[in-house]
């Protein structure tokens, strides 16, 4: 028999004990029905938060809120099409709605289909600027006026990639919109520094989710045991791990990070400018 097909998830550290560091916190996690972000959702329901779960399709959404609330949490599914920027807005409106502010904003939706300079269209380019840049932009200005209109400390997190410092040769469009994410989480973070609301982005590299799996296979005709195969060359010999990221961006959501903000902190086993 064969080796059952890989689900693109790896043994990891586990969770981390609660120790309540998103207590009475509101989070909105954009991208939150599963991978990274419903592994930050997790995460800040494990520390306290009450949660808002953004995606396109809700079968996913609502297994997570379900799961959520079964093990003691408080979250809710919005549904929303982060290609429209409306969406993006009104899925914080929605927040702010149900549950009176928006106290942290995790950016975690990202488009990686694949183009190179030669090969993208202006189609998929415009996807993966309305999807990787567009979007945030606009739910950091919806979340922010409601932290600054209340005269209120917050926090955001861009979940961004270490491709944005050039990237394979396949991810054209995907590099100069994520690139863009960069210099708009430096740029907010400077501008919004004296209302206290602390911006910052993490450039995490291969990451072992569901979407990475599809990815392989769809892009790159990966067999079952590609995640395997892909670990054995690594240097700490498995892929990022989705609940790893989620402490580190609880962390960053947290009072515990102080007063960093416009930091874009590269979250990898690979070191930029390293060469063998």
């Amino acid at each position: 028999m064969g080796s059952p097909p890989s689900t693109g998830t790896q043994p990891s550290t586990g969770p981390l004990p609660s120790t309540g560091l998103l207590a009475d916190k509101v989070v909105l996690v954009n991208g939150g029905s599963q991978g990274v972000g419903a592994a930050i959702a997790r995460a800040a329901v494990r520390e306290g938060a009450v949660v808002a779960v953004t995606g396109r399709r809700p079968e996913p959404g609502e297994a997570l809120v379900t799961e959520l609330a079964a093990a003691g949490g408080k979250a809710m599914f919005v549904r929303a099409d982060l290609a429209d920027a409306a969406q993006a807005k009104a899925a914080v409106a929605r927040t702010v709605e149900a549950y009176g502010r928006v106290d942290c904003l995790v950016n975690s939706a990202g488009l990686t289909s694949r183009g190179t300079l030669l090969d993208t269209t202006p189609e998929l380019f415009d996807q993966h600027i309305a999807i990787n840049l567009k979007a945030p932009f606009f739910a950091m200005q919806a979340a922010v006026a409601d932290m600054v209109g209340r005269g209120a400390p917050g926090t955001v997190v861009n979940i961004i990639t270490s491709s944005a410092h050039g990237g394979q040769p396949f991810l054209a469009p995907y590099v100069a919109a994520k690139a863009g994410l960069v210099g708009l989480t430096r740029n907010a973070a400077h501008a919004h520094r004296h209302d206290r609301v602390r911006i910052n982005g993490l450039n995490i590299g291969w990451t072992a989710t569901e979407g990475e799996d599809a990815t392989q296979r769809a892009f790159h005709g990966a067999g079952d045991d590609w995640l395997e195969q892909a670990a054995a060359r690594l240097p700490m010999g498995k892929l990022g791990q989705p609940d790893e990221i989620a402490d580190f961006v609880v962390f960053l959501l947290s009072e515990r990070s102080g007063v960093v903000t416009g930091s874009v902190i590269d979250w990898d086993q690979n070191v930029l400018g390293g060469l063998d």
